[in-house]
């Protein structure tokens, strides 16, 4: 399973774009997504500010702000060979 973490806050539309763009660059791979409001905790609020979303793939930074069409497909690509799983 490839962990995706993405921080983002209500009314942001940048954050709207990037969870889009997530759901669709990962249907068919194996994935699990766990999204996060940064205004629900006051220490992410702290860290994160207004410089959201963030993307964590496997606990490591992947993309802020926005997301490169074809980024995310290729790096779960990469992941999921290296997991010796069928890659869509």
């Amino acid at each position: 399973m490839i962990d995706l973490l993405l921080y983002t806050r209500r009314d942001c539309h940048l954050c709207d774009a990037m969870k889009a763009a997530v759901d669709g660059e990962a249907r068919g791979f194996p994935v699990r997504v766990t999204v996060v409001d940064v205004d629900s905790r006051e220490e992410l609020a702290g860290e994160f500010g207004l410089d959201v979303p963030v993307l964590f793939v496997d606990g490591k930074k992947f993309a802020k702000h926005r997301l490169e069409p074809g980024r995310l497909r290729e790096r779960l690509r990469r992941s999921a060979a290296d997991r010796g799983r069928a890659v869509p």
